[in-house]
């Protein structure tokens, strides 16, 4: 459990990039992510010069560190903000978005990542953005749905990713799949 009396979740800073980024990759290498060792390297570096970039404008990084090793991030999470055109429902053009959550697996099931969680929406709150989302993977699904976040009734959420074909008709997942 974090710390009595200390808050287990602060902001992080430029210099910790890094880290954050070694976080997100083993988000991505957790959720099946089996990329050549070049492929990992660009996307570190594409992804630490935009996070360095963006920190303190339109994202935030939330981070834990280990109580007994100074320095050594163990959580992570990011969230950006974006605009989309307004909706009957929701007549600001901003959206919130939490990209990446990560927790070293030695520092799950302490609390560490419902405190970064919590930290992400604070921010987003202070901005005045009432509409945040993300992507759950199984295991996350059930943080999130307790902090509040849930399917949505206004159209099921689709993508198209050229990287990423959908899966063959009739597989899991798919209409008439199981």
């Amino acid at each position: 459990m974090p710390r009595a009396g200390a808050d287990p979740v602060r902001t992080a800073t430029a210099a910790e990039v890094p880290e954050v980024v070694r976080l997100a990759e083993l988000m991505y290498r957790s959720l099946g992510a089996s990329l050549s060792e070049d492929t990992w390297a660009r996307w570190r570096q594409a992804a630490e010069r935009a996070t360095t970039e963006r920190l303190g404008h339109d994202l935030a990084v939330v981070v834990a560190e280990d109580p007994g090793d100074a320095g050594h991030l163990v959580s992570c999470g990011v969230g950006t903000v974006s605009t989309r055109l307004p909706n009957p429902w929701h007549d600001d053009d901003r959206v919130g978005y939490i990209q990446w959550m990560s927790t070293e697996p030695a520092f799950q099931r302490r609390g560490l990542a419902r405190a970064v969680l919590r930290g992400l929406l604070q921010w987003f709150e202070a901005l005045g953005i009432g509409n945040v989302e993300l992507h759950a993977s199984g295991a996350g699904a059930p943080l999130y749905r307790s902090e509040g976040f849930w399917e949505g009734s206004t159209g099921l959420a689709l993508r198209h990713r050229a990287w990423d074909p959908p899966p063959a008709a009739g597989a899991p997942g798919t209409q008439g799949g199981a």
